[in-house]
């Protein structure tokens, strides 16, 4: 991989358009890279106005002043490129890397398992989280994790074990997430960036409502209209209560979205 570094020479195929995905793929387009976005068909992003999948419904997302745009076929990249934004494609499986032959390959999932990547899928392969084992299944791994190695680079082993419980916020852990009462159809009554107090309802999903477990602010909430199976979150409240951190990229996902950086430059900035 050596050789003059030129970040516009170097493309980056992101799986996944979640909020951490999206954190990763803003700081990579602000770097210079050509970066595009592959993701399912029916994405269910809680913070969804700092997720570039959201252009998989409405047809673009803007995520911090850049834009995302959903393109149908992969070889239509480039124009969208040229207009200084980031394709998204509808490309569960990511075979859209051999159009675009990705210089790197990120794995930003984030299902706590690896779902088919393969370290032979690009020349540089990362991945995000539990479930894959430098050397292995991908070059490097980032850890995912909130605490003192968040965004550390791995060149060997895996990240940090699921632990099941959501990072604290002023303390508050599994009280400051919303999660399905049962499977059905989820309507929200609130929106991203409302106050809340503990007991509001926020939402139903069939005939049960969602109530609020802690004040702050709703920070992420499912589309209206999907439907959910019981227990699957479908929402995250900030007891911080501060509105604007709704709609900014989280200081976790720019961790991670540094470790990537890192990944790339150790393997082609040399």
């Amino acid at each position: 991989m050596a050789g003059p570094f030129r970040a516009t020479s170097i493309s980056v195929l992101i799986r996944g358009g979640g909020d951490l995905a999206s954190g990763v793929a803003w700081r990579l387009h602000h770097c210079g890279f050509r970066v595009c976005i592959a993701e399912i068909e029916h994405p269910m992003a809680v913070r969804r106005k700092v997720s570039f999948c959201e252009a998989v419904y409405d047809g673009e997302a803007v995520v911090e002043g850049v834009k995302a745009i959903l393109i149908r076929d992969p070889r239509g990249a480039s124009g969208i490129w040229e207009k200084g934004s980031i394709p998204v494609l509808v490309d569960p499986g990511a075979e859209s890397r051999s159009v675009i032959k990705p210089g790197v390959l990120v794995d930003a999932i984030l299902a706590k398992k690896n779902l088919g990547t393969s370290i032979s899928d690009a020349p540089l392969v990362i991945a995000l989280g539990p479930g894959f084992e430098a050397g292995k299944d991908s070059h490097y791994v980032v850890e995912t994790n909130r605490g003192h190695h968040l965004g550390r680079l791995l060149s060997s082993g895996s990240a940090e074990p699921n632990t099941g419980l959501p990072g604290p916020v002023q303390g508050i852990t599994t009280d400051r997430v919303l999660r399905s009462p049962a499977a059905g159809t989820w309507q929200s009554r609130m929106e991203i960036g409302d106050l809340v107090e503990q007991g509001d309802i926020v939402g139903s999903v069939g005939n049960e409502g969602v109530s609020a477990k802690t004040g702050g602010v709703i920070r992420g909430l499912i589309r209206p209209g999907i439907q959910v199976p019981r227990g699957i979150k479908i929402g995250d409240i900030d007891p911080r209560g501060v509105k604007r951190f709704c709609f900014t990229i989280s200081e976790k996902a720019l961790a991670i979205a540094g470790g990537v950086l890192e990944g790339i430059l150790r393997a082609y900035g040399r």
